[in-house]
This record gives C-alpha cells, sequence and structure tokens, in this order.
C-alpha cells in the first residue's frame, strides 16, 4: 500500500517524469534544461511536476539515484559466479558498454559531474560514486582493480561521447587501441 499522501498513480508519474528528465538533461544539461521542457515531455503541467519534486535540483538528484541503481543492478546481474578478477573486469565492462551504448546515460553522467556543484546534486552525485564503487569492489575484490575500472571507464565514456570508433585519426586510434 503507497505511504500517506502518494498513490500509484503519483509514483508512475515520478517515474515518468524521472526518465524523461534524464533524457532532457542528458541533451542539455542541468542549466540548460528547463522543468517546462520535461513537463511537456512526460504531459502534464509546471505545477504538476513541481507537486512531485519540490524543484529542478530535487528532480535532478532523483534522477541521479535512478541512474546509480540502473548501473549498480546492470553490473550486478554482469558478474560472472567464478572465474577470477579478469573475467569479472570483463564481463563488467561488457554490461557498463551495454548500458551506456545510446549514449543517454552517459551524457546525462557527464552532466551530472559538471552540476556537482549544486549541493543536492553533489551530494547525488557523490552517492551514486559511492554505490559504484561498493558495486566494482565486490565484483572485482580490491581497491588497485577499483581504480583501473574508473580509469579505463573514464577513456571509454570519452571514446563513445565523442565517437572515436569512427575517427580515423592517429590520435583516435591510440585512445580506441586500435
Amino acid at each position: 500500500m503507497p505511504a500517506a499522501g502518494t498513490s500509484t498513480k503519483s509514483d508512475e508519474r515520478r517515474r515518468a517524469v524521472v526518465a524523461a528528465a534524464i533524457d532532457c538533461f542528458a541533451q542539455k544539461g542541468f542549466y540548460g534544461t528547463t522543468t517546462h521542457e520535461i513537463a511537456d515531455r512526460v504531459g502534464i503541467s509546471q505545477p504538476y511536476l513541481y507537486r512531485l519534486y519540490p524543484n529542478k535540483e530535487a528532480l535532478f538528484a532523483a534522477a541521479v539515484d535512478h541512474v546509480s541503481v540502473l548501473m549498480a543492478e546492470t553490473l550486478a546481474a554482469h558478474s560472472p559466479a567464478s572465474g577470477g578478477t579478469g573475467t569479472a573486469l570483463e564481463a563488467a565492462r561488457g554490461a557498463y558498454a551495454a548500458l551506456v551504448a545510446d549514449r543517454t546515460i552517459l551524457r546525462f553522467l557527464m552532466h551530472a559531474n559538471c552540476a556537482a556543484g549544486e549541493p543536492q546534486v553533489g551530494r547525488a552525485v557523490r552517492r551514486c560514486y559511492a554505490k559504484q564503487v561498493d558495486t566494482v569492489r565486490q565484483l572485482l575484490g580490491d581497491d588497485d582493480a577499483v581504480r583501473h575500472w574508473f580509469g579505463a571507464g573514464m577513456l571509454d565514456n570519452v571514446v563513445a561521447v565523442l565517437g572515436l570508433a569512427d575517427v580515423d585519426e592517429p590520435w583516435a586510434r591510440v585512445l580506441t587501441a586500435r
């Protein structure tokens, strides 16, 4: 049963708003996206959006929290039962690559890092990193592997967001290891 003051319909709307927010924020970032754009995408009024989320910062933080859970669940679901750190790393990188293949989540996360100066967003981004560190540590087992994961992941992010697989330049071949 929903908590007092909420309903299943409100919960569905919140999920729809968060999904639309991720798409909108991925395109134009925290500062370039208006709550009116998000409300329009969901087909609700801006005042109703503000009944669901008190402000844009709270909505963005909710979107970061949603993506954080999605990332952790995706990595955990693709972890091998056995096979050692190399197998776990390969499985985790494959899962992460599939998750960010359409670039929406990747762009959203990059914008989240840029908006971390906003207090509520910054707290959500730090929670997201903490959750990912814990998840990767459980998969790979040690802090050096976690640091390697994040270092390689940042490079993978740059390669993906710039579309370097399609760039036939010496510098792009170096970054894509081809």
